[in-house]
């Protein structure tokens, strides 16, 4: 029986807790699944509110320091669209995608696209540098919005 993603990152998660020397509390667990589950970005408001529908005592401050255990477990990504939030992702094993952003309607979609990625590898080594991670965000307005 194959295991689930969510449960994978469960496991890297009780890793990454011993490894620190972190109690394995319900509340962090729940809140961990809820985000392993999702497929969008979240900001810490719109994952508070998911994690609220079963589990109503969870406060604002204990999805923080879920959120920020998880961003340096290597779990997931914080990321910023320029709209003023921290929204975080999952990390995904199809690696490296990028974003373009709707300045309207906040839409966010994520794309790989590998002649770009190609075309920033021989720039970079044109010009001396050895990159070690890069994003890539294109903004402008979504067909719904133009």
């Amino acid at each position: 029986m194959t295991k689930s993603k969510s449960s994978l990152k469960m496991e890297e998660l009780n890793q990454c807790l011993a490894s620190r020397g972190l109690k394995s509390t319900q509340q962090r667990y729940y809140i961990a699944d809820t985000f392993f589950k999702t497929s969008t970005h979240l900001s810490l408001d719109e994952l508070l509110k998911k994690v609220k529908r079963k589990t109503p005592r969870i406060g604002y401050a204990t999805v923080y320091r879920t959120m920020k255990l998880l961003t340096e477990c290597g779990l997931a990504l914080e990321r910023q669209f320029g709209d003023g939030q921290t929204r975080f992702e999952n990390v995904l094993e199809e690696g490296h995608h990028d974003h373009i952003i709707c300045l309207k309607c906040s839409k966010i979609v994520e794309f790989q696209n590998q002649k770009i990625e190609k075309l920033q590898e021989e720039t970079a080594l044109k010009l001396g540098f050895k990159v070690v991670r890069h994003k890539l965000e294109l903004y402008g307005y979504c067909s719904d919005c133009s």
